[in-house]
């Protein structure tokens, strides 16, 4: 093996490393779409948590403009992390202790999640 072919395996190992991490983080704008398809009939346009639907509910779904979040879903110390975002919004609130109204979403991809994340994390004013 030559220096060269050795500095491209690393190079590669190095890449295949740092993409995933890069994968990660999402876009507002497209996040955006999913939260409108999904979430706004809750949550509102802006998040606010007065949805059309939000005047039925009991609890009132949360404001998310806040930035304020309630759940620890992965223990470390600190509610609202992007990790604690994802749990409740897959696995839905009442996984955590929370309400039932807020349902799980599964089948959302991934990166729609991660979208998504970012898109509320914009959302606080």
């Amino acid at each position: 093996m030559t220096i060269q072919s050795f500095r491209l395996i690393a190079m590669t190992a190095i890449l295949a490393l740092a993409l995933p991490a890069v994968a990660t983080a999402g876009d507002a704008a497209a996040g955006k779409v999913v939260f409108d398809t999904n979430c706004m009939t809750c949550h509102g346009m802006t998040g606010k948590g007065d949805g059309p639907l939000s005047a039925a509910l009991d609890p009132k779904p949360r404001d998310l403009s806040t930035g304020e979040f309630k759940f620890d879903t992965d223990g470390d110390g600190t509610a609202g992390s992007d990790a604690d975002l994802k749990n409740v919004i897959v696995q839905g609130a009442m996984a955590f202790g929370g309400s039932a109204l807020m349902a799980p979403w599964p089948a959302l991809a991934e990166a729609d999640v991660a979208n998504l994340i970012a898109y509320i994390r914009s959302l606080k004013q």
